[in-house]
């Protein structure tokens, strides 16, 4: 028996010496960073090459946590919805009182322990972490400051207050487009200083902003896996969904021509159906096909001209690009690219669309203002690419077409000048 204790003993001793080698080996010190300016400069730009503006209007989130803990983070009321094991607790942050405690059948849990309220906060506090950590940078109770890794400049934040662990600090990693690829960690639950997580796996979501799917850490080469990660903007979503049905937008889908000119300038006919379009200006027609333009013809004064005139054509596929825009832009409310969020503007809610890929200049924002049916009567232009910031437009004199969609027939711009659509026209 004592021969049998004597190597237990020695096993729990080699195991105690292993644990001290692998801590003299892997842990690391804190590194000391400069604070200031600079530091503030380098975490703006991390971000911004998030989208933080997409972040702060996101409404909802959701996401798991290594199969685990799941949430729906109803983040533009102030509320979580967290399901683990037998509990479904609908967790309210700013006000506690309001906290309730489900079970799985979904039965409310009458004077539930106030423990699970704090265990929900705690998971919480930990697993949304993993999904935004970068956006929570300029946090109130953060510290930021420069640190040389690498040669390149990394970002180190302390949490000074707030969350379930205050005093830890994590060393961003960044890319050449300041977007985090890992962080390393200094933090109460970790006792290894320095234990790295990847930041790489990120998704695009709906409502604009990225999320990372999964993180792999360094110690053990442990795997945390996020889950299905949603962001979107679902008050958003169905105030869009009240624009399409009150300009007909069923109609819309199904029309097969569209006929317009822009101010007179230039004339259309679209057969929407086939995508190509005839563009007339002075004394040019181009027979466009947007989705290959190679296929497009050159007409002047009604002559074919045998040598492809890729310029032109060029112009034709941006004019049509902005002077449609005029046309349908209400339409496209739900095209890829797009992000929606809602805007309070004298308090009632306008919907702002921003465009990120597509036509002609992405990067594009739009704020709509709906009359009482929720038709479109007027917006605000943001256009980076044209410096334009805020420039008003009107959507006027909205027709019903004999397809039964809905088309504005004339606008005003910016400085009340008139902008006629011509003869609209959309049928079938």
């Amino acid at each position: 028996m004592k021969k049998l204790f004597k190597f237990i003993g020695i096993i729990i001793l080699f195991f105690i010496m292993a644990i001290g080698v692998f801590y003299f080996i892997n842990n690391e010190p804190l590194p000391k960073g400069k604070e200031g300016k600079e530091a503030d400069a380098l975490a703006i730009k991390v971000i911004n090459s998030l989208d933080h503006e997409a972040f702060k209007n996101t409404e909802v989130l959701e996401w798991s946590f290594r199969e685990k803990h799941f949430y729906k983070w109803i983040k533009r009321e102030g509320f979580i919805i967290i399901k683990w094991e037998n509990n479904i607790v609908h967790l309210f942050p700013n006000q506690p009182e309001k906290n309730l405690l489900f079970n799985k059948e979904n039965k409310k849990i009458e004077n539930p322990d106030p423990k699970i309220f704090h265990q929900a906060q705690s998971f919480f506090n930990n697993d949304s972490f993993w999904l935004v950590a970068p956006y929570k940078i300029f946090d109130a109770g953060t510290k930021r400051s420069i640190v040389k890794h690498n040669n390149k400049d990394a970002l180190l934040i302390t949490y000074t207050s707030g969350g379930s662990t205050p005093g830890d600090s994590y060393l961003w990693i960044l890319d050449d487009k300041y977007r985090p690829v890992s962080y390393k960690m200094w933090t109460s639950i970790i006792p290894i200083g320095g234990v790295s997580a990847t930041w790489s796996d990120w998704i695009k979501t709906e409502s604009g902003i990225q999320l990372p799917s999964k993180h792999k850490l360094s110690l053990f080469g442990i795997e945390l896996n996020m889950g299905e990660v949603k962001a979107y903007n679902h008050q958003a979503n169905l105030l869009a969904k009240k624009i399409l049905k009150a300009i007909k937008h069923d109609a819309y889908k199904k029309t097969k021509f569209l006929e317009w000119s822009f101010a007179g300038k230039r004339h259309y006919k679209w057969n929407k159906e086939k995508h190509n379009i005839s563009v007339n200006w002075d004394t040019i027609r181009v027979d466009l096909y947007p989705n290959n333009l190679n296929k497009s013809s050159v007409f002047h004064n009604e002559i074919l001209q045998k040598k492809p005139y890729d310029k032109i054509i060029k112009k034709a596929n941006d004019l049509f690009n902005n002077d449609s825009f005029w046309l349908i832009a209400p339409h496209k409310l739900f095209e890829n690219g797009i992000i929606r969020t809602i805007k309070r503007v004298n308090n009632k809610d306008a919907l702002l669309v921003k465009y990120t890929t597509g036509g002609t200049t992405p990067g594009d924002s739009y704020l709509w203002f709906l009359d009482s049916n929720y038709v479109p009567k007027s917006y605000k232009m943001y256009v980076p690419s044209m410096k334009m910031n805020g420039v008003n437009a009107t959507w006027d004199n909205w027709i019903t077409t004999n397809s039964g969609t809905l088309l504005p027939t004339s606008h005003s711009f910016g400085n009340e000048k008139t902008l006629s659509m011509g003869d609209v026209k959309g049928t079938n």
